[in-house]
């Protein structure tokens, strides 16, 4: 049969054609039947975000973070919590955009002038007559892989985003009454007296034998769980190896070294003097006029008598820092000042006097004084930088073509990770007792949850194969097996026979250090004058913990005192009970003018915050906003 089908292989082919197109017309193509579909992970009015939008926002929000941060951990960056963070972020912009279009909110041509006059690096484009530096601007705005166009838009478009909740923070408002009534409580102080019981002090009392022991180890298996582990070989590509892995050509290094001598030398530095009168840049221009034509005069009188430089600059630059030097600024380099300045400093010669330079900050009259070139080091003595720099920037290069060789060969051939160790040099690293949550204080590699989750996938465990190769930092992949795998279990009670001891004391021991409290809470209640073995009097207060614990201190600020002494107690779970008597409420400290006027400012500003997160949650419910996916437990909630 098959046979007749390869002779036949057109008509074949024409058969399947007429099978197939009718099918696409009658059901349609749909967009992920080429692309695969995505999960939804979140809906906001009725549009969804998928799993790839949340993977395409988490690796921006990432790749932007190591930019600003490159000696941070890359781990830190892919948790459960960080990518959860980011989805938030993402539903969160999709709400606002959605009340923008709702509400017609638009930016004029205007407000996104004044608001890009505010931003410094724009601002310093602005030349002497006013006008802006074109290819300065596209120049600034394509580092950020933009247009103009495109980075205007996006200006617009977050300057109509802060609308919505913009005007929601520049509305609230607090009388100081109102701020009193609030920080006063806030800042209570109560003064309290102690009387703790630690389960120490009751271990002694703890009934034990070898069938209690035993009981409680058969009530909590859980507590004596050996995890799963697993024995693991991985690879690591990363810009290291694939730099390790490249050879430099001689000429190459020559012609880099010939290339990038100025810049590995050191800059030049020059030395100048300076006279200047202050003009500000929106003064008047007969104000201006005026300050120039002094400028102009101090020219004339310091081109006649070089050698008096300084003196003049001591009697009349309005430079107050350099004026007592007489004028002198000290070596810079460029960079350092600003740009009429440096452009005309750098294109003096030694001795020589500029003309009247204008800058933001007036007119100069520029005196350089000293020139230091750099020495020029060998070719010898920049080799290992040199080499350094073409390694990185060669693998730079490289890397991408290697990362598709390096996904290709672990995929394509899963049942080992050596080919592609041989096949790009890499070396098989392998690790013993692995498990499915990173262990406290592991680092690098196998701290990354992506890959442990991956590792213990179904498949993983029962095919032991090769991960997919997987991104964990900038530049960095990794894929990885399972050699041996041993499933959780519950130890031997003999083997965790101390341990048993030690938990059961221990719990048993906070347990009648509660009940210890709570009886001598419930008699001192009905007989307060009972009270014995307190503490020393001492004032808490929400900023004035006194060493003392949260669970306390909100339990102590949190109780009614219409009737004072009145007592609370406090379970510590495994750190025992502690019993607090409320004496008084102490009078909170006065507090100068200015501490109040911040205090206020403060407050508002929590105002604000609040109300803008009641008005975010109320357009979340408006636009039906949903999150698909569960938020990860934390460590702390776990506990």
């Amino acid at each position: 049969m098959f046979e007749s089908i390869r002779k036949h292989s057109k008509i074949a082919m024409f058969l399947l054609f007429l099978l197939i197109i009718p099918s696409f017309i009658l059901v349609g193509i749909d967009s992920t039947y080429f692309s695969g579909s995505s999960p939804v992970v979140a809906l906001v009015n009725g549009h969804e975000i998928t799993q790839t939008d949340w993977d395409n926002a988490h690796r921006q929000e990432s790749d932007r973070i190591r930019a600003q941060q490159p000696n941070i951990n890359a781990a830190l960056l892919d948790t459960p919590e960080a990518r959860y963070a980011t989805l938030e972020r993402l539903v969160r912009e999709r709400v606002l955009q959605t009340a923008v279009h709702k509400a017609h909110l638009v930016t004029s041509d205007g407000q996104l002038a004044r608001h890009l006059s505010e931003i410094p690096q724009i601002a310093a484009l602005r030349r002497a007559d006013g006008t802006l530096d074109i290819e300065g601007y596209k120049a600034l705005v394509a580092t950020q892989g933009l247009t103009p166009e495109g980075f205007e838009a996006a200006v617009r478009n977050e300057l109509a985003v802060n609308q919505v909740l913009g005007n929601i923070n520049a509305t609230a408002f607090s009388t100081p009454a109102q701020t009193k009534v609030t920080v006063d409580a806030l800042l209570q102080r109560r003064e309290v007296q102690l009387l703790e019981f630690k389960p120490a002090h009751f271990t002694a009392k703890v009934a034990q034998s070898p069938e209690l022991l035993e009981a409680y180890y058969k009530a909590n298996p859980a507590k004596f769980q050996q995890p799963e582990q697993a024995s693991i070989e991985y690879v690591l590509l990363d810009l290291t190896s694939v730099a390790a892995s490249i050879s430099l050509n001689e000429a190459d290094l020559r012609t880099y070294y010939q290339e990038n001598i100025d810049r590995l030398a050191g800059k030049e530095e020059r030395r100048a003097s300076h006279i200047l009168i202050t003009a500000a840049k929106d003064a008047p221009a007969a104000e201006r006029d005026k300050a120039k034509a002094r400028a102009q005069e101090l020219l004339e009188q310091a081109r006649k008598a070089p050698g008096h430089f300084a003196d003049l600059a001591k009697k009349s630059s309005q430079d107050t820092g350099s004026a007592t030097q007489g004028g002198d600024l000290g070596f810079f380099a460029r960079g350092a000042m600003v740009k009429p300045f440096e452009d005309t400093a750098f294109a003096l010669k030694k001795g020589e006097i500029s003309d009247v330079v204008e800058s933001e900050f007036g007119y100069h009259i520029i005196q350089l004084t000293e020139i230091k070139t750099p020495r020029q080091p060998s070719f010898e003595e920049l080799r290992p930088r040199l080499e350094a720099e073409m390694r990185q920037q060669q693998a730079q290069r490289k890397f991408a073509e290697v990362a598709e060789t390096f996904s290709n060969t672990v995929y394509e051939q899963a049942e080992s990770l050596q080919p592609v160790a041989e096949k790009l040099g890499l070396k098989v690293q392998t690790a013993m007792k692995v498990q499915r949550k990173p262990a406290p204080g592991t680092t690098g590699v196998l701290a990354n949850e992506k890959l442990l989750t991956a590792l213990f996938s179904e498949d993983s465990i029962a095919q032991k194969r090769n991960t997919e190769a997987l991104e964990i930092g900038s530049n960095q992949l990794v894929a990885a097996r399972i050699t041996a795998y041993q499933g959780a279990s519950t130890l031997a009670f003999n083997e965790v026979r101390e341990q048993v001891q030690k938990l059961y004391v221990s719990e048993e021991s906070a347990e009648l250090a509660r009940k210890e409290g709570e009886a001598r809470l419930a008699a001192w209640q009905v007989k307060p004058e009972a009270a014995t073995g307190l503490s020393a009097p001492l004032v808490l207060s929400r900023d004035q913990r006194q060493n003392q614990t949260t669970a306390l201190v909100d339990a102590v600020l949190s109780t009614k005192t219409d009737k004072l002494p009145t007592w609370v107690g406090v379970d510590l779970n495994d750190n025992g009970y502690v019993l607090a008597r409320i004496n008084r409420i102490v009078p909170r400290e006065t507090t100068d003018a200015s501490l109040e006027t911040q205090r206020q400012q403060q407050y508002v500003q929590w105002l604000a915050s609040a109300e803008s997160q009641a008005y975010y949650e109320f357009l979340k419910t408006r636009f039906k906003a949903q999150i698909k996916v569960p938020r990860p437990t934390t460590s702390t909630e776990k506990n």
